[in-house]
């Protein structure tokens, strides 16, 4: 079925009112400006910003690929190392997944005109209660997507710096907790904006960040490391579920999906151009992949930057690219969350309890980055977890709701319910091992 509004029927509109003007997590009685909290989300995931007559096809494909492309590149060879060669079978099947899924989120954006957000869809779809339940999982993996660039900075900035540490009075400070808190001071006073539109431009930086560490990846084969000798594993069953989680945490953007969607001038042309962003940002992804697994094989690290030979310019120029993402997309990220927060306690926008609310969630996310030693195990509990709910289950079971397909039993219908299956025997696999490997190394 093509996807596009013209050959969808519109389902007559609902009692309860659709509209992103609402915040995530809704309150009857608002104290704050909600058109503001509205701006924010769109802002998040550091798309380009809208256009007066909306955004052409190219750039809709450019906001599609800076909203998936981010840190998980990273992790990309580590998870080929886990999973073994025949999981870039799986990767494959994954992007293919959530291209799907992708279309599924279009058609129900299809269903009425007052639709504009992935947390609109879950309430046009189950009422408030699904409002606030897929507002809650973006939530909660943007705070943990915070921590990890926490983390990504301390461990580059650690590997460029080594043996570095600061003594204040009988406190002394060295390694990655000191350069996690020296990340937290840069990004604090950005945390404090309340116009982040300037940083949503500066995240833009993360796709050319991605092409830098394939070139990286490239010139160190050519230059200095070559390949190894050994082959790899074929197929490692024990590391499979960790694969999986940090596959499907390349191609989480669903949440910011809608809010792309809306923008574009053509709107029937969604479809082909998030299949173009899908296919472009597999080769890259995949590229790194390999040419991380092939220099350095099982001794590949959960961020291949921390592989790369420390004296070389190649590595600096690639952590530096890499760096500047995460300092701008921070606050990003944060900027729904602490604006909720500020709506249910009922805080003056302008006020200095605000900015104590968001420096205090700024500490909050230091504690537990200097907590949580591995990237990796973090990276796969939120695409085990959480990027499966947002990029498989709430996709297939809101359109399922939205239109009725499960009453009528169609090839479509057992896709979607396949997909459903896969979907959760990920999150309880890839879950359950994460977390035990979390725990086991704190």
């Amino acid at each position: 079925m093509e996807a596009n509004c013209a050959q969808v029927v519109l389902i007559p509109e609902r009692d309860d009112d659709v509209s992103l003007t609402k915040p995530l997590l809704s309150q009857e009685n608002n104290h704050v400006e909600v058109n503001q909290l509205s701006l924010k989300t769109k802002d998040l995931e550091g798309q380009l910003p809208l256009y007066n007559n909306g955004a052409s096809s190219s750039r809709t494909c450019l906001n599609l690929i800076n909203a998936v492309s981010g840190v998980g590149v990273l992790s990309m060879p580590y998870a080929v190392a886990q999973g073994g060669w025949l999981s870039l079978v799986i990767f494959l099947l994954v992007g293919l997944l959530c291209y799907y899924t992708g279309i599924l989120i279009q058609r129900c954006m299809c269903a009425h005109p007052s639709i504009h957000s992935y947390p609109d869809i879950g309430r046009y779809a189950f009422g408030p209660t699904g409002q606030n339940i897929i507002a809650a999982f973006m939530y909660i993996e943007l705070y943990l997507v915070a921590i990890s660039f926490l983390i990504l900075e301390g461990d580059n900035l650690d590997k460029l710096f080594p043996g570095s540490k600061v003594e204040f009075y009988s406190v002394t400070l060295e390694g990655k907790k000191m350069f996690i808190l020296l990340a937290a001071f840069i990004i604090l006073p950005t945390t404090w904006l309340r116009d982040l539109a300037v940083l949503a431009y500066v995240s833009a930086i993360g796709l050319v960040a991605s092409v830098v560490l394939t070139g990286s990846l490239v010139w160190a084969c050519i230059a200095d490391a070559g390949i190894q000798q050994t082959k790899g594993d074929m197929l490692n069953l024990q590391g499979l579920p960790t694969a999986l989680g940090l596959y499907f945490v390349c191609f989480t953007g669903h949440a910011v999906f809608p809010t792309i969607y809306s923008s574009m001038r053509n709107k029937n042309q969604f479809s082909k151009v998030l299949f173009i962003s899908t296919i472009l940002c597999t080769l890259n992804y995949g590229l790194t992949a390999v040419l991380g697994y092939l220099i350095y094989g099982n001794e590949v690290q959960s961020q291949v930057t921390l592989n790369l030979p420390s004296d070389k310019i190649y590595t600096k120029i690639a952590i530096y690219t890499t760096l500047i993402n995460p300092l701008a997309k921070y606050a990003l990220l944060i900027a729904p969350i602490t604006s909720a927060i500020e709506e249910r306690i009922s805080v003056i926008v302008k006020s200095s309890t605000s900015l104590v609310i968001r420096t205090l969630i700024l500490l909050s996310t230091v504690v537990l980055a200097s907590s949580i030693p591995f990237f990796g195990y973090l990276m796969s509990f939120i695409g085990s977890f959480l990027s499966v709910m947002a990029t498989v289950l709430f996709p297939c079971v809101c359109y399922l709701k939205i239109y009725g397909s499960f009453r009528d039993v169609s090839a479509e219908l057992v896709a979607i319910l396949f997909i459903l299956i896969i979907g959760v025997l990920v999150a309880v696999m890839g879950t359950y091992t994460s977390l035990q490997q979390i725990i086991g190394s704190l």
